[in-house]
């Protein structure tokens, strides 16, 4: 009987010392790294509502320009150093795809979607935000020398935006194998002059003084005069909602942007931006959950006023001052994406040619 009760008490001791084992641990935050570009930008509050609810914790990879940022996915799509990727647009989308760097993924939220914009045959990326390209241009720079500004490409060439008392002409693009707007004005042109007639065109730019930079931060923030005040150049190639950026982000009030965008029809090209998970990821249900989160509304309404781009997602709400001073074009230029991913690095290789050699 001794025995027995002995026994009976071990029993429940080692019972609650086995249930004890048992409890799991408290898991931490699962740590989901997102690779993109330099111009990438999201709320605290929204990346801290995302985080909380999937017990996750956000590293983003800021990696250049977008085409900058697509090569380091490529170059390591065999050991990926990101579960994400978000940033690569219509002009390098093929490339993407083409190399194999995304895992395809259907998100629910795409039935929202504008089919126009799901431009992935597999779903490899998903539409994100999208934009015009367009020139921008200082106001008071052409208002002050009483000079019309330019409404067609044709106008560009002309010598009254060519060099004057400086070595350069009046206007600054980025290098369109580094830089997606830079790539994206290339593609308006090709569509507006036709593949046997755009060098023609770049080579009469080149006489008229046209200054190519590597990326955007440095053609809008160092060469561009109507942002910095201090740039030589009063034309850039930028976005048709640059001006919304200029008011909202100005040091003291703004009643007017300082900056307007040329929208004539055929100037433009439209940009559309991607986000896909990236094969080989070893969080694909928590990056899936990321891809659906940022096609949400919350996620959608917070990225027109820090990435001055349109959500893809109808219900967003557009701020007031994106929707009073951002622009877009009635008729943008437009290049069959299919023709784009056959010719784009020969188009890039005999413009650089033509242009920069």
């Amino acid at each position: 009987m001794k025995n027995k009760w002995i026994f009976s008490v071990l029993l429940a001791v080692f019972g609650l010392s086995l249930a004890a084992a048992c409890t799991p641990e408290p898991v931490g935050p699962t740590t989901l790294t997102v690779i993109t570009h330099d111009s990438f930008a999201v709320s605290d509050s929204v990346v801290k509502a995302f985080e909380s609810q999937n017990n996750a914790r956000l590293v983003f990879v800021m990696s250049g320009d977008a085409g900058s940022a697509l090569n380091r996915v490529i170059l390591s799509k065999d050991s990926p150093q990101g579960d994400v990727f978000y940033g690569v647009d219509n002009t390098f989308l093929s490339r993407a795809i083409s190399e194999g760097v995304f895992e395809p993924y259907a998100s629910p939220e795409l039935s929202k979607i504008d089919a126009a914009l799901k431009l992935a045959p597999n779903n490899e990326a998903l539409p994100m935000d999208y934009g015009d390209v367009c020139i921008n241009y200082d106001k008071a720079y052409f208002s002050s020398h009483n000079l019309a500004v330019p409404q067609s490409l044709e106008d560009l060439v002309k010598p009254e935006y060519g060099p004057g008392s400086g070595n350069t002409g009046l206007l600054v693009m980025e290098n369109p194998a580094t830089s997606s707007p830079g790539l994206a004005f290339l593609l308006a042109t090709i569509a507006h002059f036709g593949e046997d007639h755009y060098l023609e065109y770049w080579k009469q730019l080149k006489q008229n003084g046209l200054v190519v930079v590597n990326d955007w931060e440095t053609a809008y923030y160092t060469n561009f005069s109507g942002s910095s005040g201090k740039g030589a150049q009063p034309m850039v190639v930028s976005y048709a909602s640059s001006p919304a950026a200029e008011v909202v982000y100005a040091s003291t009030p703004l009643t007017d942007s300082p900056t307007a965008s040329i929208t004539a029809e055929g100037t433009c090209y439209r940009q559309v931006e991607f986000v896909g998970i990236l094969k080989g990821t070893k969080n694909q249900a928590l990056a899936r959950k990321f891809v659906d989160f940022m096609l949400g509304k919350q996620f959608q309404e917070d990225m027109p006023l820090l990435m001055f781009v349109y959500p893809v997602n109808p219900d967003a709400v557009l701020p007031e001052a994106f929707v009073k001073y951002a622009t877009q074009a009635n008729k943008p230029a437009l290049l069959d994406p299919d023709l784009v991913a056959r010719k784009r690095d020969q188009w890039i290789a005999d413009w650089t040619a033509a242009i920069l050699r």
